[in-house]
């Protein structure tokens, strides 16, 4: 969250020097306000973060008035009261602020309507100032609202989205800043809502395909747990009391029960413990690379997850791709972009140094990286020798787009029907289990 944030400081001749600035942590703040300090020579005086306050007036006829204002000081919003006329009031700040980042949904609304507007020949300022009026999610609003300033006051607009990352992801901030100093600001706007459409619908197949599944199979696992453990041996124990002989399946699960109920904290233990693990460790930059390099490796799914990831690569190339000799920063920009660590790894370590150091070729240098399939190298080598590589990069996209889309819903439909024969077995199983125990009688005195 983009946080605004006031400077007051002294010269060593004594006059109060003020100034603003935007940070996203408490630790950008002390670095900027260090490097202001070293640079001038300044003392400071105060460090002040803007915050909300709710405010509530009292209306001389009807309901109290309540509101919710952003500033630095509550003494700032009391004086912006009494100049409106009003005496009685009373302020508070916001104790418990929770900022729900905006959904890629919302960011990619606002990208659809901005270029509708901007087709429409209206002012980037104007669409923001409209956009963030109607905008119901709040961290967007202010952000829209900052980004309006910010350019206003002629700060460059690549470097202005750029402080906006954590609210329209790297990739789309690094767009809206493009576009904003270049002369087709629509077809880049165009481009971006492409890129988030996509995205957007390559991760909800993949959760389809992976993690729906996945949560089916383990609660699944779970309910046959539960049963074994708790609900069966409620009815068995019955039989056991009487010295009855438990038919062989009744016999087994019971065994398993008890061994369950002695040992599930160990099973708990092993499951959970690596799981946490592995689940903090691929929050490293590390394991990042580990986890996407391995991710394209699995049977069946991997080659459909690798081939989305080239389609985003090329699908950002292509928008950024300006032909002339120096497109490092777009290579860059493409791997950072292509979900995933793996090959953005690969594409700088490899590649780039390739090209700038060695003085390799673009396809050449891609070759090198091992992470292009032969088709992407082949149909490359093809737009190089032609002079068009922006359009074999937007044929590759093309061509994976539709072939991943195609395989990724019949992918879905085979792993849904392998989770409901799996749901089936298991549910018979239990079905088994408990008629067995219908055919066991009372002995006869």
């Amino acid at each position: 969250m983009i946080k605004e944030v006031r400077f007051k400081g002294t010269t060593p001749q004594g006059k109060l020097v003020t100034g603003i600035f935007t940070v996203s942590s408490r630790k950008e703040v002390k670095d900027y306000v260090a490097k202001l300090v070293q640079k001038h020579n300044l003392r400071v005086q105060s460090i002040e973060y803007k915050k909300d306050y709710l405010y509530k007036v009292k209306m001389p006829m009807g309901k109290p008035y309540t509101g919710r204002q952003s500033a630095y000081t509550k003494d700032e919003v009391a004086q912006a009261l009494e100049r409106m006329g009003y005496k009685e009031f009373q302020i508070n700040p916001v104790i418990f602020d929770i900022n729900i980042k905006p959904s890629p949904q919302d960011v990619m609304m606002f990208i659809k309507l901005s270029t509708n507007m901007l087709k429409d020949k209206m002012s980037f300022g104007k669409i923001l100032s409209m956009l963030a009026e109607e905008q119901p999610n709040r961290v967007m609003r202010e952000a829209l609202l900052q980004i309006e300033n910010q350019l206003k006051q002629g700060v460059e607009g690549k470097e202005v989205f750029s402080r906006f990352t954590d609210v329209f992801g790297k990739f789309p901030a690094y767009m809206l800043g493009l576009a904003t100093r270049s002369g087709n600001m629509t077809e880049i706007f165009e481009a971006t809502n492409k890129f988030i459409e996509r995205d957007m619908e390559i991760r909800k197949n993949i959760k389809k395909t992976l993690i729906s599944p996945m949560f089916a199979v383990i609660a699944t696992i779970a309910a046959v747990i539960y049963y074994v453990v708790e609900i069966f041996p409620a009815t068995a124990q019955l039989f056991i009391k009487y010295n009855m002989t438990l038919p062989p399946m009744t016999k087994a699960t019971l065994q398993l029960s008890d061994w369950l109920g002695n040992w599930w904290w160990v099973l708990l233990l092993l499951v959970a413990v690596p799981s946490i693990v592995l689940w903090r460790w691929w929050k490293t930059p590390k394991g990042k690379v580990w986890r996407d390099q391995h991710i394209i490796k699995l049977p069946v799914i991997g080659h459909l997850i690798h081939k989305s990831s080239i389609e985003i690569y090329f699908r950002v190339f292509g928008t950024i791709y300006s032909g002339a000799g120096d497109n490092i920063e777009t290579i860059r920009t493409a791997a950072e972009a292509c979900r995933n660590s793996y090959m953005e790894q690969k594409i700088k370590a490899i590649t780039i140094p390739l090209m700038l150091k060695e003085g390799k070729g673009f396809v050449q240098a891609m070759e090198a990286s091992g992470v292009f399939t032969k088709t992407t190298i082949t149909r490359l080598k093809t737009g190089s020798e032609t002079g068009n590589i922006l359009q074999a990069a937007q044929q590759i996209a093309s061509y994976y787009e539709a072939e991943t889309t195609y395989k990724m819903q019949s992918m879905i439909e085979y792993i849904q029907s392998f989770v409901g024969i799996f749901i089936a077995i298991a549910i018979s199983l239990l079905t088994i289990v408990s008629a067995e125990i219908a055919t066991v009688s009372p002995p006869t005195r």
